[in-house]
C-alpha cells in the first residue's frame, strides 16, 4: 500500500503547474503526455476509501461483490482503479464500484494483513 500511496502522490504533484516550472498554467504531466486533467476521471474516490467492487459473474452462487480499498486510479480511457482486495490481500483493477462507510470489521482485516 505503500507503493501505491507514494504513486498516487506523484501522480497529483505531476497535475498542477509547478510555481518555478516552464508553465505557469499547464501541468507537467500535461506537457509530457498532452492529456489534460479530467475531474469526472480522476477525482472519482480518495485513496484509502473503502469500496465494495462489482465482480463479473455469471448466475451462479459466486461472490458479485468484493471488499476493497481504493489505491489509485488506472490511467486508461474506461477510468478504472487499482484496489487492495480485502479477501486476498491483493491489489485488483476494476471499473465498477460501491463507496461504503468504513466498518471496525475493515479495520480489523487491514491489521490482519499488515
Amino acid at each position: 500500500m505503500v507503493i501505491e500511496m507514494v504513486t498516487s502522490s506523484v501522480f497529483w504533484l505531476n497535475m498542477f503547474p509547478a510555481n518555478d516550472g516552464i508553465s505557469m498554467t499547464m501541468s507537467p504531466r500535461t506537457i509530457v503526455t498532452g492529456l489534460l486533467a479530467d475531474y469526472n476521471k480522476h477525482c472519482r474516490i480518495e485513496f484509502g476509501a473503502y469500496e465494495q467492487t462489482h465482480e463479473e459473474h455469471d448466475n451462479s452462487m459466486m461472490t458479485r461483490r468484493t471488499g476493497a480499498i481504493a489505491l489509485r486510479r488506472a490511467g486508461n480511457a474506461q477510468g478504472g482503479y487499482h484496489f487492495y482486495s480485502l479477501a486476498t490481500g491483493c491489489r485488483i483493477f476494476r471499473i465498477r464500484w460501491t463507496e461504503q462507510p468504513m466498518p471496525q470489521q475493515v479495520i480489523d482485516r487491514i491489521h490482519v494483513l499488515a
